[in-house]
């Protein structure tokens, strides 16, 4: 009986890499600039959006989430949206709190 590891491989073009890098760039310049303009509270919601996105492609791209179980999806889902419960937890104490 042999033990074959079936491992695939999932080629990416550099090209993608290059468009994923400058599309995280220009994230980081739109957080920048929303910074700078006086939205209230709405600069948080944008920003805090904004990094969604950057890390979606991070985790997507770069650490290759994409191609791994399901199983290993659900963790990884199960750990954001607890983080999202607790992160909706501390804004709705703080802006009821005053």
């Amino acid at each position: 009986m042999s033990d074959q590891h079936h491992e695939e491989t999932h080629i990416i073009e550099y090209g993608q890499y290059v468009y994923i890098w400058l599309g995280l760039l220009a994230f980081t310049g739109i957080t920048v600039t929303v910074s700078g303009i006086n939205l209230g509270n709405w600069t948080i919601v944008i920003a805090l959006f904004i990094a969604s996105v950057k890390s979606y492609y991070v985790l997507n791209y770069f650490m290759h989430m994409k191609y791994e179980d399901k199983v290993f999806k659900a963790f990884i889902f199960t750990a954001l949206l607890t983080f999202f419960i607790f992160l909706s937890f501390t804004f709705w104490d703080y802006s009821f709190a005053r």
